[in-house]
């Protein structure tokens, strides 16, 4: 199972096409928000989670990912309980993937030491030790995957995917929504 963990205000693109890629490529994902069955992205769109933070469980989880969107990122960063889980999977080698300025929080766990990653623009100095080159729109390292910020969503998407199905898991998903994946 993959978690997207939504705090209030999160960027709304980010973690619905992120979803969207992943379930048309045969992944189990669910929504787990920081508190409460709905949650309130960056633009007044309410999404209804399918589960919260308390609940994961990490023995199930094959990845967790945080989209950006700063009111999201501060709220994540405000739970212990995201944190801990979080720091938890990191600990035990479960992979996290982050976009916009949800690197900081992977940052904020120690995740991003040594790392090639992206970020929003102008969050690098938030970033720890990364290694940040955002002239790309995505980027994997280990078991760490990064984007960029809202309009690199759908390559976002596409990489976690990638990174869990394979190429041909990514390409196939890319041709149906005609998306030119690079």
């Amino acid at each position: 199972m993959v978690y997207i963990i939504l705090g209030k205000g999160f960027e709304e693109i980010e973690a619905i096409a992120t979803m969207d890629v992943l379930r048309r490529g045969g992944v189990k994902a669910a929504f787990a928000s920081v508190d409460g069955k709905t949650v309130e992205g960056a633009h007044g769109i309410q999404v209804a989670s399918d589960t919260t933070v308390k609940k994961i469980n990490l023995f199930d989880a094959d990845m967790l990912i945080v989209p950006g969107g700063l009111g999201g990122v501060e709220s994540i960063e405000r739970s212990r309980e995201s944190m801990d889980v979080l720091k938890k999977a990191n600990d035990t080698g479960i992979p996290l993937a982050a976009i916009c300025a949800g690197p900081r929080v992977l940052a904020k766990i120690g995740a991003l030491e040594g790392k090639n990653a992206v970020c929003y623009p102008g969050m690098e100095d938030q970033m720890g030790g990364a290694k940040i080159d955002n002239s790309c729109l995505s980027c994997v390292d280990g078991n760490i995957v990064t984007g960029r910020g809202p309009g690199a969503a759908i390559a976002f998407g596409l990489e976690v995917l990638r990174f869990m199905k394979g190429d041909a898991a990514a390409k196939k998903v890319a041709e149906g929504m005609t998306y030119d994946i690079r």
